[in-house]
């Protein structure tokens, strides 16, 4: 990361101010752009969120969610990449590799909850945190090794609901499990794969269209998703939409 950059995402992660002065600290937040290579064109899968959200109603989005600390304590058959994971990190006060881990195993997590979708490798595994039992029921070790980092974005001030978000991305190789009935949380009303031009064409949000945009042109010169690319990081900072790389 270069200085320019660096100090981009310094401003964009500085506290920001709602109506009324109160500082508001965007939240931690994951999600995860499965992908299926198995046709002739790489598919996305994408769900559409219930009308009565108040964040995003009706949109068609990636499994995703807030990121739990506790997340981060649970145990992986494999972590995250050495490199992936050095990106994902990041720098400044709040830059560890707990907080890392914790984002990346939240997308796992919520993919699981809203798709019913759970990666990792068939085996042992035993947790007594109530949120990754599906987990343990479906003889399921999370496994972090094959998650790429693909972009990071940052609500914009003013909203009614404020993360920071990073977007990760896995093969549908990856998942070890498919539910046949979904997620047990049932947030998202349809699920669909489909190729990325037709998903941006979708009730999308624009930071998602944008999101497809980056990765569609990555994966025209990387399709296997190397680890280590550099990560396009999206902020609003004075009324003007800014990407830096990361």
């Amino acid at each position: 990361m270069d200085g320019l950059d660096k100090a981009a995402v310094d401003r964009a992660e500085a506290k920001d101010f709602s109506l009324g002065g109160k500082p508001m600290r965007p939240r931690d937040a994951a999600t995860l752009i499965l992908l299926d290579r198995s046709g002739d064109e790489v598919r996305v899968l994408m769900g559409r969120r219930h009308r009565k959200h108040a964040f995003m109603p009706g949109r068609f989005v990636f499994p995703g969610g807030r990121t739990d600390p506790a997340d981060g304590r649970i145990p992986v058959a494999a972590g995250l990449h050495p490199d992936e994971e050095r990106r994902l990190i990041g720098t400044g006060s709040r830059a560890t590799a707990a907080r890392a881990r914790a984002v990346a195993m939240s997308a796992i997590r919520e993919t699981y909850e809203e798709a019913g979708l759970l990666i990792g490798e068939k085996g042992t595994f035993s947790t007594t945190a109530k949120d990754w039992q599906g987990f343990a029921e479906n003889g399921v070790c999370p496994s972090l090794s094959g998650l790429r980092y693909i972009a990071r974005a940052i609500t914009p001030p003013g909203r009614v609901r404020r993360f920071d978000t990073r977007f990760l991305a896995a093969w549908r190789d990856d998942v070890a499990v498919e539910l046949p009935d979904g997620g047990p949380t049932h947030e998202l009303e349809e699920l669909v794969w489909l190729p990325i031009p037709e998903a941006k064409e979708t009730e999308v949000p624009l930071i998602t269209c944008t999101i497809l945009d980056d990765l569609e042109q990555r994966l025209k010169v990387d399709p296997e998703l190397k680890p280590g690319a550099p990560v396009p990081f999206y902020s609003m900072r004075y009324n003007r939409f800014e990407r830096a790389l990361i």
